[in-house]
């Protein structure tokens, strides 16, 4: 439904594996939030997914949510075709909810491309990560404030950023942040340091030995500052810079690298990705 109330839209995916082979076996979807076809560049083992929004960005009042349930042993990678584009608001707050669960055994990789926040947006995003056992989640966000390029900073506006990761009912870590337009925490040396852009790369469900951890740490940053912080379940990555590419690039360097050891698979670059 469109108007003055913005877009209600929603996605629910479901996946189940066997013989070695995983699929898309429930999907549910209402207003404009959709899931491309599964792909497999890697076989039957990964099931590949592209979730698709097609308006093309998310304005004030939009409420979006996202459920994905992957099962026991399915090997799921959720990806999207582009940046997500958060608009200027007159006034109504744009919600996204993303509830991500996987069962004993299973695996998720979370990798959507970068989201803008244009200057004026109001925006509260929300990804709830609910593990069971020994499943294995691999995933990142990455954002932009304003639009450096066109001559935007983000002096106006407001966000709420919230992750968490759950395993068997106890909350392994959580991040909430909250960023007001023009705040003098995007400039302090305490906070972004004049930084346009962030992103974090999160793992959880193996340990990260000695040797694994000091790899991860000689990965190069090219542009701004990056920090690699071993919690007792969770791997946290974090980078704050100027341009969400060089962001990503060391975002993928660090799942290139992390994949093979955790996951058993080399690092396949998603297609979409270079178009």
């Amino acid at each position: 439904m469109s108007g003055s109330a913005g877009w209600r839209a929603s996605l629910a995916l479901e996946y189940q594996a066997q013989a070695g082979r995983t699929w898309l076996s429930a999907r549910r979807h209402s207003g404009p939030l959709l899931v491309q076809k599964p792909l497999y560049p890697e076989g039957p083992g990964v099931c590949q997914s592209l979730i698709l929004h097609p308006p093309g960005g998310i304005a004030g009042g939009d409420a979006l949510e996202v459920e994905v349930r992957v099962g026991e042993g399915a090997h799921v990678q959720v990806t999207t075709p582009g940046a997500a584009k958060w608009y200027r608001s007159g006034g109504p707050m744009a919600t996204l909810k993303q509830g991500l669960r996987v069962t004993c055994g299973g695996r998720l990789e979370w990798l959507p491309q970068e989201s803008i926040f244009f200057e004026g947006a109001l925006a509260c995003s929300r990804t709830r990560v609910h593990l069971a056992g020994d499943a294995l989640y691999l995933g990142w966000d990455l954002f932009a404030l304003g639009r450096p390029a066109a001559g935007e900073s983000f002096c106006h506006g407001a966000l709420a950023l919230d992750t968490e990761i759950w395993r068997d009912g106890r909350l392994v870590w959580t991040e909430r942040g909250r960023i007001a337009g023009g705040d003098r925490l995007l400039i302090d040396a305490a906070g972004f340091g004049g930084a346009t852009a962030a992103g974090t790369l999160a793992l959880s469900g193996t340990p990260v030995h000695d040797d694994l951890l000091a790899a991860c740490r000689e990965v190069p940053v090219t542009e701004g500052v990056g920090a690699i912080t071993r919690l007792p379940e969770v791997l946290v990555a974090r980078w704050l810079g100027r341009e969400t590419a060089t962001g990503r690039a060391w975002l993928t360097a660090l799942w290139s690298l992390l994949r093979p050891q955790v996951l058993g698979r080399e690092a396949v670059i998603p297609r979409i990705w270079n178009t």
